[in-house]
C-alpha cells in the first residue's frame, strides 16, 4: 500500500533583512517551501551600495545572534565570523583625551562588530542558495487577508499588483512593519510606539596609513570606543577595511543648533578633539551635513500572532533603541526559538496533495505553538527593551562616575567569588537548538552585561530580575560601607579630640 503524496506546506516570508533570511533558511531546514518578498532592490547589486552603507548602525553580534546561527546553519554562522572584528571591552575617551579601557567580561569574552550590509548579504546568499527559498526583490507587500491567506503584492516596476497565497506568514519587515499593520485588523494587539529625544547621525572615519603606505586602524580596533558627554555621546565601531563607522547620538535640539561647517567644526573641538583630528574636519563636515539624521525608535506588540496563520518577528515585534546591542541579536534569537518550537510541537512541514484547505481549517499543533510563543516570549522581549533604554544613561554618562566604577568594581568582585567557572557558548548550542525557552536560574553572582550578552541560556526576563536583586544587595553593601567608614571617621575623630585633651591638661 502506497502512501499519500505529499506536497511541501508554503512559508511566505515579508522583508529579506538578516531576521527574515535566517527565518527562512530555518523553515526551509524543517522542510517548508519558503519565498521572500522584498520591497527593495537586491543589496548585492552594486547600484544598492552606496544606499546600504548609509541605512544603519554597524551590529555587534554577540552569543545570543551566534547561537542563533549556529543553530540554523553552524557552518554560515563560522563564515561570517571571519568578516567580524573582536570588540573585548569599551574604550572610554574623555574630554581631557585620557583612554580607559573596560573590559566587558572577567572572562575575556568579546563581542563582535561586523558591517549590517556583509551580514545580511551573507544570509541572502545562504537563502539563494537554497533549494526551497525563492527571493523576490522589488515587491512590496501592501495588503494581507490572514483568513483567505494570501498577500498583495506590488510590482515597483511595473506598478501591477498581485496575490501571492501562503500556508504561513512571517512578518520581518521591520519598525514600520506593513505586515503588523494589516494583523491589527484582525487581531486585539496593545501596541505602543515611543520615540526618544535624541537623532543618531553616522560618519566616517578613515583608515591611517603605515610607513608603507598600508592602511592602518586610527584607533584601537578590539575594543567599542565612547566618548560620553553626559546628555550625549559618540560611539565608533572597526570594520574589517581599517576603517570606524562613528555614530553619534544627541537630543534633537543640540543637533538643530549645528547648521554650518564652521558650527561642526568648532562643536566636536569642543567635545570630540580626538575624533575630530582622527575623522578629519572635510570628512566630518561633509557627512555630518549631508548623512542623514535618523530617529531611534521603540515599539512593544502583544500578541505576536494570529490563529496558524501569521506571527511577527525581529523589529516588526520588538524594535529597540541599539545601546545594548542586542536588536540584531533578539531578532536572531526570534528564530531560533519559533524553529526550536516548531520540532518541539512537532509542527507538520507538509501536507497531502489531495486535501483543499477551507479558510475555517486551522491547524492545531501550528496554532498551538504560535500561541505559545506569543505568551512567552513577551515577557522577555519587554525585559530587552527596556534595558537597551536603560543602558543609554550608562553609556553616555555614568561610564565616567566613580559611583559606577565602585558598583562594577564590587559586581566582578561577588562574580569572581561566587561563580568561578565560566560557560563556553559552544557548551550551550546543543540547548539552544533544541530548546526554545529555557529555564536555567543563575547560579552564584552574574553581572547583569554578562547575563544579557555571554548567556543566552539565560531569558531577558531572568536575567532583568536577577539583575534588580543583585542591584538591591549592591546598594545595601555601599549603604553599609558608608556607615563602617562613617562610624571609623568619627572613632578616628574622636580619638583625636581625646588626646588633644589630654595633652592640654
Amino acid at each position: 500500500m502506497s502512501s499519500r503524496p505529499e506536497r511541501k506546506r508554503k512559508a511566505v516570508v515579508v522583508g529579506a533583512g538578516p531576521v527574515g533570511c535566517l527565518a527562512a533558511l530555518a523553515l526551509a531546514k524543517l522542510g517548508w517551501s519558503v519565498e521572500i518578498y522584498e520591497g527593495r532592490p537586491d543589496l548585492r547589486l552594486p547600484s544598492s551600495k552606496a544606499a546600504s552603507q548609509q541605512r544603519s548602525i554597524n551590529l555587534a553580534i554577540s552569543h545570543r545572534g551566534i547561537a542563533a546561527l549556529e543553530a540554523v546553519n553552524p557552518a554560515a554562522a563560522q563564515r561570517f565570523l571571519q568578516d567580524a572584528i573582536p570588540m573585548r571591552g569599551r574604550m572610554i575617551h574623555t574630554l581631557s583625551g585620557k583612554l580607559d579601557s573596560q573590559k566587558y567580561d572577567r572572562d575575556g569574552q568579546w563581542i563582535n562588530s561586523i558591517d549590517r550590509a556583509l551580514l545580511n548579504e551573507g544570509l541572502l546568499d545562504e537563502a539563494s542558495a537554497s533549494n526551497d527559498v525563492q527571493i523576490i526583490f522589488n515587491h512590496k507587500v501592501t495588503a494581507v487577508d490572514f483568513d483567505q491567506r494570501f498577500i498583495t503584492v506590488q510590482d515597483n516596476a511595473s506598478g501591477l499588483n498581485s496575490k501571492v497565497n501562503f500556508d504561513f506568514l512571517i512578518g520581518a519587515d521591520g519598525s514600520y512593519s506593513v505586515t503588523r499593520r494589516q494583523l491589527m485588523r484582525v487581531v486585539r494587539m496593545n501596541y505602543s510606539q515611543e520615540y526618544i529625544k535624541d537623532e543618531y547621525i553616522e560618519l566616517k572615519m578613515p583608515a591611517g596609513r603605515d610607513v608603507d603606505g598600508l592602511p592602518v586602524f586610527l584607533l584601537d580596533p578590539n575594543h567599542l570606543h565612547i566618548w560620553p558627554r553626559h546628555s550625549f555621546m559618540l560611539i565608533a565601531l572597526p570594520n574589517k577595511d581599517k576603517t570606524f563607522t562613528c555614530t553619534l547620538f544627541a537630543p534633537i535640539s543640540v543637533l538643530d543648533e549645528i547648521r554650518t561647517p564652521e558650527a561642526v567644526v568648532s562643536w566636536f573641538h569642543q567635545y570630540f578633539p580626538d575624533a575630530l583630528c582622527a575623522i578629519g574636519e572635510k570628512i566630518l563636515v561633509k557627512d555630518f551635513l549631508n548623512n542623514p539624521r535618523c530617529p531611534l525608535i521603540c515599539t512593544k506588540s502583544s500578541p505576536y500572532h494570529y490563529k496558524d496563520r501569521a506571527i511577527l518577528l525581529g523589529d516588526a515585534a520588538h524594535s529597540m533603541v541599539p545601546f545594548y546591542g542586542q536588536g540584531l541579536n533578539c531578532g536572531l534569537e526570534d528564530v531560533r526559538v519559533l524553529s526550536a518550537l516548531f520540532a518541539q510541537k512537532g509542527v507538520a512541514a507538509t501536507t497531502p496533495e489531495d486535501v483543499v484547505t477551507s479558510i475555517n481549517d486551522v491547524d492545531e499543533r501550528l496554532a498551538s505553538a504560535l500561541a505559545y510563543y506569543s505568551k512567552n516570549r513577551h515577557q522577555d522581549l519587554v525585559a530587552i527593551c527596556d534595558l537597551a533604554m536603560d543602558n543609554y544613561v550608562e553609556m553616555r554618562h555614568s561610564v565616567t562616575t566613580l559611583a559606577y566604577l565602585f558598583r562594577k568594581t564590587l559586581d566582578n568582585i561577588l562574580y569572581k567569588f561566587s561563580s568561578p567557572r565560566p560557560i563556553s557558548l559552544p557548551s550551550l548550542v546543543p540547548l539552544l537548538s533544541s530548546t526554545p525557552f529555557t529555564t536555567v536560574d543563575p547560579r552564584g553572582w552574574l553581572p547583569l552585561y554578562t547575563m544579557v550578552t555571554f548567556r543566552p541560556d539565560i531569558s531577558y526576563a531572568t536575567a532583568r530580575r536577577t539583575a534588580a536583586r543583585q542591584a538591591s544587595i549592591l546598594t545595601s553593601l555601599q549603604y553599609s560601607g558608608i556607615l563602617l567608614f562613617g562610624a571609623a571617621g568619627a572613632s578616628l575623630i574622636f580619638s583625636i579630640l581625646l588626646r588633644g585633651l589630654k595633652l592640654s591638661k
